[in-house]
Formats: structure tokens, sequence, C-alpha cells
């Protein structure tokens, strides 16, 4: 099969959660995906915890629609397992998915006090 004959790649969400104070993954860490409904409101469509690479491979829907989703992780239960206080009790990353078919990974880099993301590939 030519790269010509390919299926086409499924859009599909993914993250994955990296311990920046000590550069492991973050195994445990529970995230929920939300989309945004009509009005102002957000509907939860699915929930996972990382696994030991502190990836999740998918949530929620296999082709979502174009919209605006948000994904939450639970920091405050992730850090009070290890004894560590955080500013931060939770991480909300707000981001919008096109109806291009691409796959969107929404990376999350934490440490107790401070946060980054990204869009990655």
């Amino acid at each position: 099969m030519s790269s010509h004959d390919a299926a086409p790649s499924r859009s599909r969400i993914t993250t994955h959660v990296l311990d920046a104070t000590s550069g492991r993954p973050a195994e445990g860490v529970a995230v929920a995906l939300s989309v945004r409904d009509d009005g102002d409101g957000w509907r939860e469509l699915d929930t996972a915890v990382t696994d030991a690479d502190g990836r999740v491979s998918r949530i929620g829907p296999d082709e979502p629609a174009a919209g605006d989703y948000r994904l939450r992780f639970d920091t405050a239960a992730w850090f009070a397992g290890r004894g560590t206080p955080t500013f931060y009790p939770e991480v909300v990353l707000t981001f919008r998915v096109d109806d291009d078919g691409r796959h969107v990974h929404a990376p999350l880099l934490l440490s107790p006090f401070a946060y980054s993301t990204y869009r990655g590939s």
C-alpha cells in the first residue's frame, strides 16, 4: 500500500502530563473532557486517568465535532497523594477542535506552582 492509499487518520483528543519538577510522567492524574453546549455551559463527555507514561491515549469521541472543548486535570488530588502542596487545585485547558480531521494533542507540563501547555502532535 502506498502512502496515497493509506486510510485518513481519524481525529481524536489525547493528552499527557509531565511532572516538570521530577522530569517524569505524572501517572494517576484524573482528567475530564467537556464540550461547550450551545449556551455558555459545559457538558462532560468522558473521564480518564493518566497511565504509567503520564498519557491518556484517547478521551472522548473517536471523531470529535468541531467546537470548544476543555480538559480538567485534578491536580489537587494528584499532588496530595504525593504529600506536595500546590497552588493549583485544578488545571483547565480550553481549546478549539476544527473540522479538519487533525489529531488534537494537549499536553500539560506541571509543577506545584506553575504549569504550561502547547498544541502537540
